[in-house]
This record gives C-alpha cells, structure tokens and sequence, in this order.
C-alpha cells in the first residue's frame, strides 16, 4: 500500500517548559521592542505612559501638600511649627514640579499626534 501526502495542517504545538529556560538577552525579540520604541506609535506609548504618571502623581502630591497644609497650627503646644511649615513648602514645591512635567509631557504627546 503506498501512502497518500497528506497536507499538513497549520497548529502549533506547544510543550511546557518554564520561563527562565526560554529567557535570553540576545533574543531576536527584544530587537524588535528596540525598533518599535524608535516608531511614532511606540514614542507615543511612552509620551502616554509618561503623561500618565505625571498627572496621577501631580494628583496624588497635590492632595498630601492641601492635608499638609491644612495640618500646620501655630499653637505653641503643636509639633515644632517651622518643620511642618518647611514640609508644607516643599510638599507644594514638589507638586508644582509635577505639575510642570505633567504640561512638559502634555505638550510632547500632542506636538507626536499632531504629525
């Protein structure tokens, strides 16, 4: 009896195997994140990423220097007043760096999606 070819169907077989057996640095894949990280869409996953976290931690700074600042008294038998007063000041200056980042960031991702 002879054989007729089959065609082969197109699966995919996989084995388990754990993950750092299948790990390596000179992996062609990690090439190509390389390469899309130098593309329009990846410079704006990374504008969007970066935007991201500066308004949420302008966000999350804003509201711990207004709990800051609301938390100075300047009676005499409160903490040390000028420590909480130097914390406030830089909770506030830390929040407007951020805030400045967060435009920074803003600007950049709009000047990409404009092109």
């Amino acid at each position: 009896m002879e054989e007729q070819q089959r065609t082969r169907s197109h699966t995919v077989t996989t084995t388990a195997s754990s993950f750092a057996e299948n790990f390596s640095t000179t992996s062609s894949s990690f090439a190509y994140d390389r390469e899309f990280l130098r593309t329009v869409p990846g410079l704006l996953i990374v504008a969007e990423i970066g935007l991201c976290f500066n308004g949420s931690a302008f966000i999350l700074y804003l509201s711990a220097a207004v709990v800051d600042a609301s938390s100075v008294s300047p009676e005499k038998d409160s903490h040390n007043f000028n420590s909480w007063a130097a914390s406030s000041f830089f909770a506030f200056l830390v929040t407007i760096c951020y805030a400045g980042n967060t435009y920074f960031s803003f600007i950049a991702w709009r000047s990409r999606t404009v092109q």
